[in-house]
């Protein structure tokens, strides 16, 4: 067996588990939360095993009854479990005694506490570039938080090339390092099971499952475009006359989102809103980008040479979409870190738009744009300068991420940072 390869999110943990008794970390399959738990449990209830999944049915209180911490893993299959741990740390709120991994939210219709006060809930994301060990960061995003400005620099050896093979190559652990083919083999899979078992071991009936399929290859052809619901539909159901009813969809988006496979951006609302005529629409993205990949078709060659059918954008390529969502993936994984959220910026006439707005607990804000290049235009910043004029010292920093070699500062101030030299 190879040894555990820490993740950020350990960072995390250490930092909070100590003192917390119950954390309950979510995410999609295969992320590594079980990997990830089970560095910190004395005793491991698996619930997708239908014998340990028996014995908690029979009898809750077997978890305050065995050496702690206790790992319940995939907990979600055992709804009743989760009122249990808050009632357990209600009577010991001393720290480390429960971690909960879940893949899924809770099936409709089940009701349970919200764990308030008592349960804490981590997201958990494939792995980010800084993870995959390609590059050494040398930009820090908390620091670029802190408004103190920090100096900018690095050189990455990480071309066009690699960060086509980054994409196409998950950020699971499980299948990252695979042959080419065996890999897509797994990412296949991984669709399939998504909703042939996934769905319906949490309580969904998929009735019809290639229109599921369509939609989903669909929504990943609209990634890090806000298109419209409407628009994703039509470009899944194009030349069929059933077209499936909006209440079905809107649950294929609903049930998808619970088992963390849909991982859209929201629209950033800023507290004391200075900016008017903001979008709401969120902007989509998978969970990892290639899964976008697989559904599409779409190999190195297709996408070093621009060609993909997208939806909802009118403008670029393929291969900038999936740069500017694995971006997102590794930009969301050092915001968790930072305990910091993230959103995109687009105002409804579609004259500003930034990729990604990180905001602090301190409501300073970081705003970064993806852009697949190496040379950084005036043209390039005019958004993120735009935005400095509105917010003033609140904007902590600008940065755009690219392709390129160098990390540097512009004389506007705009840090230009390549991907993989950017980490938590």
């Amino acid at each position: 067996m190879s040894p555990y390869q820490r993740r950020i999110v350990d960072g995390l943990l250490d930092e909070l588990f100590p003192d917390l008794a119950a954390i309950a970390l979510e995410g999609a399959k295969g992320v590594g939360k079980t990997a990830t738990a089970s560095q910190r449990a004395v005793t491991t209830m698996s619930l997708d095993r239908p014998g340990q999944r028996e014995v908690l049915g029979a009898d809750l209180d077997y978890i305050t009854q065995v050496p702690r911490p206790v790992l319940l893993d995939e907990w979600q299959l055992e709804p009743a479990l989760w009122d249990r741990v808050r009632r357990a740390v209600d009577a010991d709120g001393s720290g480390g005694q429960f971690l909960l991994t879940g893949s899924a939210g809770v099936p409709p219709g089940v009701r349970i506490h919200s764990g308030a006060g008592r349960i804490v809930s981590l997201t958990m994301r494939p792995l980010s570039l800084a993870e995959r060990g390609i590059a050494e960061p040398t930009v820090s995003l908390a620091e670029l938080l802190s408004g103190q400005h920090p100096t900018i620099g690095g050189h990455s050896t990480v071309d066009l090339s690699a960060y086509t093979d980054e994409i196409l190559g998950s950020g699971f652990p499980g299948i990252k390092d695979l042959p080419p083919r065996a890999r897509q083999f797994q990412l296949d899979s991984y669709l399939s099971r998504i909703v042939e078992k996934e769905l319906p071991e949490n309580g969904v009936t998929v009735r019809r499952p290639e229109t599921l399929r369509s939609w989903l290859a669909a929504y990943g052809a609209a990634t890090a475009t806000d298109a419209a619901y409407s628009t994703i539909l039509d470009a899944a159901t194009a030349g069929e006359v059933d077209k499936p009813a909006r209440a079905t969809v809107e649950g294929y988006r609903e049930h998808l989102t619970r088992i963390f496979v849909l991982d859209p951006v929201p629209a950033w609302m800023p507290t004391f809103n200075p900016l008017k005529r903001l979008t709401r629409s969120p902007k989509h993205h998978l969970v990892d980008p290639a899964l976008a990949a697989r559904l599409a078709g779409v190999g190195k060659a297709d996408l070093l040479s621009g060609h993909g059918s997208r939806v909802g954008a009118p403008a670029g390529t393929w291969l900038g979409a999936l740069f500017e969502s694995l971006a997102t993936q590794s930009v969301r994984v050092y915001a968790d870190a930072a305990f910091a959220r993230i959103g995109h910026l687009r105002t409804h006439d579609t004259n500003r738009e930034i990729d990604l707005i990180v905001e602090g607990d301190d409501r300073r804000v970081v705003a970064l744009e993806v852009k697949l290049g190496e040379s950084i235009h005036d043209k390039d910043v005019r958004h993120l300068n735009w935005l400095h004029g509105q917010l003033g010292d609140r904007l902590a920093d600008r940065v755009v991420l690219t392709t390129g070699a160098y990390a540097y500062r512009r004389p506007d101030g705009v840090a230009v940072v390549p991907l993989a030299l950017l980490g938590p």
